[in-house]
Parts: structure tokens; sequence; C-alpha cells
């Protein structure tokens, strides 16, 4: 699968198999194609915390405040993200050029993230609908959770939907 057809194909799935197991060989490779994004500095400002069992089903309550998230329940596994301190030389650019860097970065991890998955035959949907609290308290956390990933295989029958984007012209412009 060359990348293109990755994007085209992953989509944020919202009906899981709970009685599908994910293979540990393929979540491990899923968390190194996670570690090996690029960051700033290269300083990886975030903690990914594996959650199954009891733990995951903590943090699926969590996420399903006000009836949001549902299938949340179903996902073997749940991915909490979480920010870590920026290292020295990403700390110093974020505010003397007031960005912030560890958003992006947690970003372009998570797309990693996704994108392995669905090279490993896995679904995830990412969700930023959370409890931050409780989701720090089941898993032990001292720094703000900023996104929870689900994953694990999708409900056969799960159709692909087709993509709904903006066209090029309406985010790309080419200036010279």
């Amino acid at each position: 699968m060359d990348f293109l057809e990755i994007a085209l194909s992953r989509q944020s799935t919202r009906a899981y198999d709970a009685t599908r197991v994910v293979e540990k060989e393929k979540l491990d490779k899923i968390l190194e194609a996670t570690r090996l994004a690029p960051s700033a500095c290269n300083g990886q400002p975030y903690h990914i915390t594996v959650c199954q069992g009891e733990v995951k089903e903590k943090v699926a309550r969590a996420v399903m405040g006000m009836g949001k998230n549902p299938f949340a329940k179903d996902a073997p596994i749940l991915l909490v993200l979480s920010e870590e301190d920026y290292c020295r030389s990403a700390a110093v650019g974020a505010k003397l050029m007031k960005n912030d860097y560890r958003s992006i970065d947690i970003g372009i991890a998570v797309a990693y993230l996704t994108a392995e998955a669905e090279t490993q035959g896995l679904s995830t949907c990412i969700l930023g609908w959370l409890d931050d609290a409780k989701i720090r308290e089941a898993c032990g956390l001292s720094h703000p959770v900023r996104l929870v990933v689900t994953l694990g295989y999708a409900m056969e029958g799960d159709k692909k939907r087709e993509k709904k984007r903006k066209s090029l012209d309406e985010i790309v412009t080419f200036m010279e």
C-alpha cells in the first residue's frame, strides 16, 4: 500500500468487533511507527499510554460523556496521548516563536499511528472529546491528555465511506 492508498482507505471507525484481540506484533509496529514520527527538535513531547482491560473501561467512560463516542467501549485498545515537557531547544523555540509545537508534534504522531494501523488492517478513531481529569486518574498521568485513539478491528460489514473533503483549489494557493 502506498501512502495515498492509506490516506484514501483510512477512516474514523465507529463500530468495533469487541471479540477480536489486537495482535501484539501489530500493536508493536504501530507504536514503532509512532515513535519514528518527526517532532520539534526530535523532542517527542508526548507519552502514549496503551489501555486495555479495566483501565480501558475507565478511559472509555471518560470519552463517552454526554452520549459521545459510545463505540469506544467496544475497541479492544484505547491509546491515550498526553503531553510531556518540551526538550530545552523546543521549549525555547516555542516561547520565542509563540507556537505550540507540542500540539503539532502530537498531531504528527497520531497521523503516523493511524496510517500504520491502517496498513496493519486495524481501525482507529481520534477522539478529542474527553474528560482529562478522569483519564489522568485512570492512567496515573501528571500531564494533560490531548487525544485518545480507539484501536481495533472494525465490525464485519463496516463499509468504507466516501471521503468528503474540500477540493485542492479551496485549500491550496500557489505563489511565486
